[in-house]
């Protein structure tokens, strides 16, 4: 028997043409937080679906939060086409102590300012300029990879893409500050999902604060020297950069923008990379096709106009991002009354876009648990059943400002890993992800990794 769902006031339409949003408060206190942050199997969402439908409400990290599922509701808030739903005030909620004012939590024409300076640092100039000092860095760092029957992956993807944005960021190296910069970004990110959401003595929320100021003061030392002078790094393309009409960031600006950018570089960088080392170790057919893809370019390092000759790679990577999605999630507050699909949504509720979710629909993905990048091949495009089907990078304009710098980047690693090394787990090895905050191997993904010959 189905039981009866539960009708909060707030969320009950007084129109009677508009149905209310169903749900249920889940635990007393809790809700259902320990439910959302243990579902790695999505099981208790799709019951959710089942039960309610693409939009219904609970109680979780102190607070009513509507999930939206399926590709129709999230499309409804990643275009939000009348404004009325706000990123910052959404995701403020949970990151803006950690992450104050980065671009994504900047709404309507303050982001749209702000992303017009910035996109100076991101154009194909920019980009062509960034890849030189990249390849530098992963040619560097993989030559001190030591192979074996047990080489943990995640680790050191995580140390090699921190190295990647530090020194293509900042321009430096990061040196003694190495273990005391990547920990304060992993407490910073991990204080978002805190339950205990004030700074009790050991706790995420304490750590978290403790990380922003380590980044705050690391950033801020170098700010004379990247506003005295223009250098091919990122952080010095944000102190110059200016919008047509001669607008620019200011200091505080700058450092805000640069501790989030760094750490959605680098955190979501490492999630794709170590998802694909473990499909390729999974699948090593597909290995082979991308080792030769690159072989076939005839260069130990990717040049720019390369980027889009690695075909396979191309398709691994869109597999990768559907499967282990960087960001699962996305977070908006709605700053007046609007509908989603026929419930209203009165002004100041929290939505949660459950992206991971929609990239594991059967409704609009063949056998959605299985690997197959070939999915994504132009006869086939899955992707294009509906246009919100596959969104790892949003939609509209928050849609991530830096996707073809982690295209690139993602792209750059593989070749050079693919001409350098093998790697390969046991058939029936299957990764176990702690999805709290973003995705990670909860055992660092060991491979046997064999160094190959180089011509």
């Amino acid at each position: 028997m189905t039981a009866k769902p539960h009708h909060d006031a707030v969320l009950t339409a007084p129109d009677t043409t508009r149905r209310p949003v169903p749900g249920d408060p889940g635990l007393p206190l809790l809700g259902s937080t320990l439910r959302v942050l243990h579902d790695n199997d999505l099981s208790w969402t799709r019951s959710r679906y089942d039960r309610y439908g693409p939009v219904s409400w609970t109680n979780m990290f102190g607070l009513r939060m509507v999930s939206l599922l399926g590709p129709d509701a999230a499309g409804t808030v990643l275009v939000n086409r009348d404004k009325a739903f706000s990123s910052g005030e959404g995701w403020g909620y949970l990151i803006d102590r950690f992450f104050h004012r980065g671009l994504m939590l900047l709404d309507f024409e303050e982001h749209l300012q702000h992303r017009r300076i910035m996109q100076q640092a991101f154009t194909r100039d920019r980009l062509a300029g960034y890849l030189d000092g990249m390849n530098l860095v992963i040619e560097r760092v993989l030559a001190g990879w030591r192979p074996g029957p047990r080489f943990t992956v995640q680790p050191v993807m995580k140390q090699l893409t921190l190295d990647v944005a530090t020194e293509t960021f900042v321009g430096a190296r990061l040196g003694p500050a190495a273990n005391r910069v990547n920990r304060a970004f992993i407490d910073a990110v991990r204080a978002g999902t805190a339950i205990l959401r004030f700074p009790v003595p050991g706790g995420r929320w304490r750590r978290g604060l403790r990380g922003r100021r380590v980044l705050e003061d690391y950033l801020a030392a170098y700010l004379p020297r990247k506003r005295a002078h223009d250098n091919p790094d990122l952080f010095s393309a944000l102190c110059h950069a200016r919008s047509e009409e001669g607008e620019r960031f200011t200091d505080e600006d700058v450092v805000n923008h640069m501790i989030f950018l760094l750490m959605a570089a680098h955190d979501t960088s490492t999630i794709t990379l170590t998802a694909m080392a473990y499909f390729l170790a999974k699948h090593p057919g597909w290995q082979d096709r991308a080792r030769e893809e690159s072989r076939a370019l005839g260069t130990a390092v990717l040049g720019f106009s390369d980027i889009d000759r690695l075909s396979a790679l191309d398709l691994v990577i869109k597999e990768s991002l559907r499967l282990i999605t960087p960001v699962p999630a996305v977070i908006r507050k709605t700053v007046k009354d609007t509908e989603v699909l026929g419930h209203l949504l009165p002004a100041g509720t929290m939505v949660q876009v459950l992206l991971r979710f929609t990239h594991q629909m059967p409704e609009y993905w063949p056998e959605p648990n299985r690997f197959d990048p070939d999915r994504f091949a132009n006869d086939r495009r899955e992707d294009r059943v509906h246009p919100h089907a596959w969104e790892p990078f949003g939609a509209g304009v928050h849609k991530c400002i830096g996707l073809h710098f982690g295209g690139m980047e993602v792209k750059a690693v593989l070749h050079q890993l693919l001409l350098r090394y093998r790697w390969s787990v046991d058939p029936a090895y299957q990764m176990p992800i702690d999805w709290t905050s973003l995705p990670r191997p909860r055992d660092g993904l060991p491979v046997r990794l064999e160094p190959l010959e180089r011509s």
